[in-house]
C-alpha cells in the first residue's frame, strides 16, 4: 500500500475514533459503509478489515474505561465468553453468504437502519438509560444469550459492539449507561478478536489497512470521549442517525441492484 493512502486511512480512522468516541458507538459503523463506499473495498473484505481494526479500538478503550472503573468484570466476563463462542457461528454463516453479495448488503442495511433508528430515538428523547451503578443487573443466563446472539451478529457483519452491546445492556439489563459502554468494550474484544483471526485466515482482512485504521480510531476515541462533556450528544446522535438512514439504504438497495 502506498504511503498516501495509508496516511489516508488513519486520518480516517482518527476522524472515525473521534466521532465514534462522540456517539458512544465505536469506529466500526463509521469505517465500514466508508470503506465500502468511499474507498471501493469489495464488501466480504470490508467487513474483515473493520472487525481486525476494532479490535485495536475496543482494547484501547476498555483499557481507559478500567481506568475509569466503568467495566462490570462478572458481566464482561460472561458476555465476552458467550459472545467468542456466538463469534466462531457467525464467521462460519459468514463464509456461506461471501459469496452472496445481496445477501450481505440487505443484512448491513437492517443493521444500519437499527442503529439510524436508535440514534434519532435518542437525539428526539435528549436522554438515554439509567445513570448511576456499579453493576449491571440480570442473570447469568441473559448475559449469556445477549453477548452470545451479537457475538454471531459480529461474526458475519463485523459490527456489535457499542451500536448492538450498549443498547442491549441499556434497554434489556437497565444498565447505567457508562458502565454499559465500559463493559461493552471490554466484552466485544473477544468477539472482535475471533472475527477478525477467523477473517484473517480465510483471505477477507487488508491487514495494513486493519491496522491503520484501528490506530486511528484508538487515538481517535480517546479524542471523542474527551470531547462528549463539551458537546450536546443528542444533536450528534440526532444528525448521525439520519446519515446512518441514508447509509442504511444504500446498502439496502444495493442488495437489489439499485443505486443511490
Amino acid at each position: 500500500m502506498d504511503p498516501i493512502m495509508l496516511s489516508v486511512l488513519l486520518g480516517f480512522g482518527l476522524l472515525a475514533g473521534v466521532i465514534g468516541g462522540l456517539l458512544g458507538t465505536g469506529g466500526c459503523v463509521i469505517m465500514l459503509p466508508a470503506l465500502v463506499f468511499l474507498f471501493n473495498y469489495n464488501l466480504p473484505v470490508a467487513i474483515g478489515t473493520t472487525i481486525t481494526a476494532v479490535i485495536v479500538t475496543a482494547t484501547s478503550g476498555a483499557i481507559g474505561h478500567i481506568r475509569m472503573k466503568n467495566v462490570d468484570y462478572k458481566t464482561a466476563k460472561m458476555v465476552a465468553v458467550a459472545g467468542a463462542v456466538g463469534a466462531a457461528l457467525g464467521c462460519y454463516i459468514f463464509t456461506i453468504l461471501a459469496g452472496s453479495i445481496w445477501a450481505l448488503s440487505l443484512i448491513l442495511g437492517l443493521a444500519f437502519l437499527y442503529v439510524s433508528i436508535r440514534m434519532i430515538y435518542e437525539g428526539v428523547r435528549k436522554s438515554v438509560g439509567t445513570t448511576a451503578g456499579n453493576e449491571i443487573p440480570g442473570d447469568k443466563t441473559r448475559k449469556g444469550v445477549v453477548g452470545f446472539f451479537i457475538g454471531v451478529l459480529t461474526g458475519i457483519v463485523g459490527l456489535g459492539g457499542g451500536y448492538a452491546l450498549v443498547p442491549s445492556f441499556i434497554y434489556l439489563l437497565n444498565a447505567p449507561v457508562k458502565l454499559a459502554v465500559g463493559t461493552s468494550l471490554a466484552s466485544f474484544i473477544s468477539m472482535a478478536a475471533v472475527s477478525g483471526i477467523v477473517k484473517i485466515a480465510q483471505g477477507y482482512v487488508d491487514v495494513i489497512a486493519a491496522l491503520s485504521l484501528g490506530a486511528g480510531t484508538a487515538i481517535g476515541a480517546q479524542i471523542g470521549a474527551k470531547l462528549v462533556p463539551k458537546t450536546p450528544s443528542w444533536a450528534i446522535k440526532l444528525l448521525f442517525g439520519l446519515v446512518f438512514l441514508y447509509v442504511s439504504l444504500k446498502f439496502i438497495l444495493s442488495a437489489f441492484g439499485v443505486r443511490i
